[in-house]
């Protein structure tokens, strides 16, 4: 760049190809390999990683006390994750070093893996760490000692087939199968006592290696929910590193508190509030070009055409502090139309919220409100009441928000409201109908951690 131009701007839509292709990330992970492996030649290195691209398959480490389950578990998340399980007995080694190598070799052959019970040791989890195997998941299964070697107690393998069978919660119906089923070695309440206290020992130096990935699920369950507890965790994002500028759009119906949310959000996260029919009556005021544009259509009070609202939008989103600082957008877009009109000028929200109200909570909040010409005060007659009968007296009620007028805007809104939930696909949809601090703190949320993957 020249240095002669400074300050340098860095045009909006770089942040925003940075953002959907994950660059941040993409150089982050291919940093780590680097200094992991420290190749003689980085940039073959770097090419065959790219081509790799195993980046975000799963990496997960499932771990537990005997008779948890978490082999059962991490059969069914492989499965259904379509990945690779691994476990000691097929690694076919204990030794730290050789269990190690070997899982760095399946690590670096399939796209994705599960370790089944390992590491064991806190020696193993160094190992393993050193070689740069790590997880993106651990999942730590819990159950009281007293029910693990009851489980364990029931354990029944079919010599023929090798299939685990329990005495009281998966008993084969065949006749055939039951005869032949005996009971495997080391399952008595003395062998399993000693494995569970090896295992406690073990396992409070395994877990500090892992502090910000870890969940801890209570296996003392149905099987079932255990697995969709860890399929949920495991299909979850960590929060990235990478610097993040929110662009955040909130949908709703009039009365459904977008305009309180989003002076929330600007007020606590220094984001530029752009309330769509806000940016308009400034123009009016300010008698700009657009204003003059825009005024025969408020003297006529009928819709503003499109093109003249996505002037003025675009005005405003191009600023210097919408696109350092972020924005929160509402009241634009209204339909399916306008969204695709603002998403081809390159105006494309990370975070899209639509506030669901139900009607008769919006008549309440809406035609109970009040407005006092003397002093320019706002009232409701049911939380804001006037503090005395002279002021109530004189109050006035805005004609647009009559309940006719109110039933005719939501249903406008609840009209092309799907169109647009389909559009902003990954779109959060919240229940504006409790208190604004709660659904301020769903919002936050939505905002501060990352999308949650769409299930198959």
């Amino acid at each position: 760049m020249d240095a002669t131009t400074a300050p340098h701007r860095i045009p909006p839509q770089m942040p925003q190809y940075g953002e959907a292709n994950h660059v941040f990330e993409l150089m982050q992970n291919m940093l780590e390999q680097l200094l992991i492996h420290q190749p003689k030649d980085p940039i073959p290195f770097m090419i065959d990683h790219l081509q790799r691209d195993n980046d975000y398959v799963p990496k997960i480490i499932i771990l537990g006390p005997p008779a948890s389950g978490k082999t059962t578990i991490a059969m069914w998340l492989a499965k259904h994750l379509s990945t690779n399980l691994l476990s000691v007995e097929s690694l076919m080694a204990k030794e730290y070093s050789p269990l190690a190598a070997d899982a760095r070799m399946h690590y670096q052959k399939f796209k994705g893996w599960i370790l089944d019970g390992i590491p064991e040791t806190r020696e193993q989890a160094l190992t393993i760490q050193t070689l740069g195997i790590s997880p993106r998941h651990v999942i730590a299964l819990s159950a009281p000692d007293t029910v693990l070697i009851e489980r364990n107690l029931g354990k029944r393998i079919d010599p023929q087939t090798g299939e685990i069978y329990h005495t009281t919660f998966d008993w084969p119906p065949e006749s055939e199968i039951q005869n032949r089923l005996m009971m495997p070695s080391g399952i008595s309440e003395g062998e399993t006592a000693r494995k569970l206290l090896e295992y406690h020992r073990n396992i409070v130096r395994i877990l500090p290696s892992y502090p910000k990935i870890l969940k801890v699920i209570n296996a003392d369950q149905p099987c079932v929910d255990v697995f969709y507890q860890a399929l949920t965790y495991v299909q979850t994002s960590h929060r990235s590193n990478a610097p993040f500028t929110p662009r955040v759009l909130l949908c709703g119906p009039v009365g459904s508190g977008k305009s309180l949310q989003a002076a929330l959000l600007a007020q606590k996260y220094g984001l530029i509030n752009v309330c769509c029919g806000q940016l308009l009556k400034e123009a009016v005021a300010d008698k700009s070009k657009y204003g003059e544009m825009i005024q025969p259509f408020f003297e006529k009070e009928i819709a503003v055409p499109d093109n003249i609202i996505m002037k003025v939008l675009k005005q405003r989103l191009d600023q210097q502090d919408c696109v350092e600082r972020g924005w929160v957008l509402h009241g634009f877009p209204r339909d399916l139309d306008q969204a695709h009109v603002m998403d081809s000028l390159g105006y494309k929200p990370n975070r899209v919220f639509f506030l669901n109200v139900p009607l008769d909570s919006v008549i309440e909040r809406l035609t109970l409100r009040r407005t006092d010409p003397v002093t320019g005060e706002r009232y409701h007659l049911m939380y804001k009441p006037p503090p005395t009968m002279e002021v109530q007296a004189r109050l006035l009620q805005n004609p647009k928000e009559s309940e006719e007028q109110i039933k005719l805007k939501m249903d406008l809104f609840y009209r092309n409201s799907a169109e647009l939930e389909q559009f902003y696909g990954e779109a959060i949809t919240l229940n504006g109908d409790q208190d604004p601090y709660t659904v301020f703190e769903y919002i936050e949320s939505g905002i501060i951690n990352p999308l949650p993957k769409k299930v198959p």
